[in-house]
């Protein structure tokens, strides 16, 4: 009997949902599909028809939280008259959120992948193509309502904010503050910071310097929680904010 499509969609989150308890606890070495397979109550080939291997099964994690987060932003009531940074904040605590019951297993995927960085080539992040057009969706509203000023390059920015939600992300992961108040205070400062830069137009220079060195600078400095990265988050702020921004 044929599979019907809802039934596939209820199997595939059922097969994510074993796949990060187990590996939670028994680690991603010691879980094999087929643990997956009978502990999901599925035959040992069918898991086959939804993820090939492990690693694909963990990207897919990804990309389903991603499209989940989405969701809930799309439900939030009133999210239709937030501001840019509001909606971009709600998108990334969405993430955040969803991911904090699973932070172990989310650890375990980024080592996972940090060993193995093949798995990426020739493929985007796990769920960064729904992320940029989220984010491109929400830069063309704005600059349609006058809130930022006319970009140029709202494709690549919307691109550079995806790979930000996952550098973020990381960030989150080596936070040992308390209620993860370091990762709460960067973004809150980042996303003033690119808010200030688009207002004022800024963003159209930065970028044309080069996306490559962005997000190179991004990730070096994303890799150590609190201290340097917040201070210098907050001067940019109050030097933007002092230009008469607002």
């Amino acid at each position: 009997m044929r599979t019907s499509k809802p039934q596939q969609e209820k199997n595939r989150r059922l097969i994510l949902r074993t796949a990060v308890d187990l590996m939670s606890a028994q680690g991603f070495d010691g879980t094999t599909m087929k643990q997956i397979a009978r502990a999901a109550d599925l035959g040992d080939a069918t898991i086959y028809n939804y993820f090939p291997s492990k690693e694909k099964l963990v990207l897919a994690y990804f990309e389903q939280q991603v499209a989940d987060a989405l969701a809930l932003l799309s439900k939030t009531p009133g999210q239709q008259e937030f501001a840019l940074q509001e909606r971009l904040q709600l998108l990334v605590d969405s993430l955040l959120e969803l991911l904090l019951a699973d932070r172990e297993f989310v650890a375990i995927a980024h080592q996972m992948v940090q060993s193995a960085p093949m798995l990426l080539v020739g493929q985007n992040l796990p769920g960064k193509e729904l992320l940029r057009q989220a984010f491109v969706a929400m830069l063309e509203r704005a600059e349609a309502a006058g809130e930022i000023a006319p970009c140029a390059f709202k494709p690549s920015l919307g691109g550079l904010l995806a790979d930000y939600v996952y550098g973020i992300t990381a960030y989150w992961l080596k936070d040992d503050s308390e209620q993860f108040g370091n990762t709460t205070q960067l973004v809150d400062l980042s996303l003033a910071v690119l808010v200030l830069a688009l207002q004022s137009g800024l963003i159209n220079k930065l970028l044309d310097l080069g996306g490559f060195m962005l997000r190179s600078q991004l990730a070096r400095l994303l890799q150590s929680p609190g201290g340097g990265l917040l201070d210098l988050l907050s001067l940019a702020k109050r030097g933007l904010s002092g230009s008469g921004l607002r």
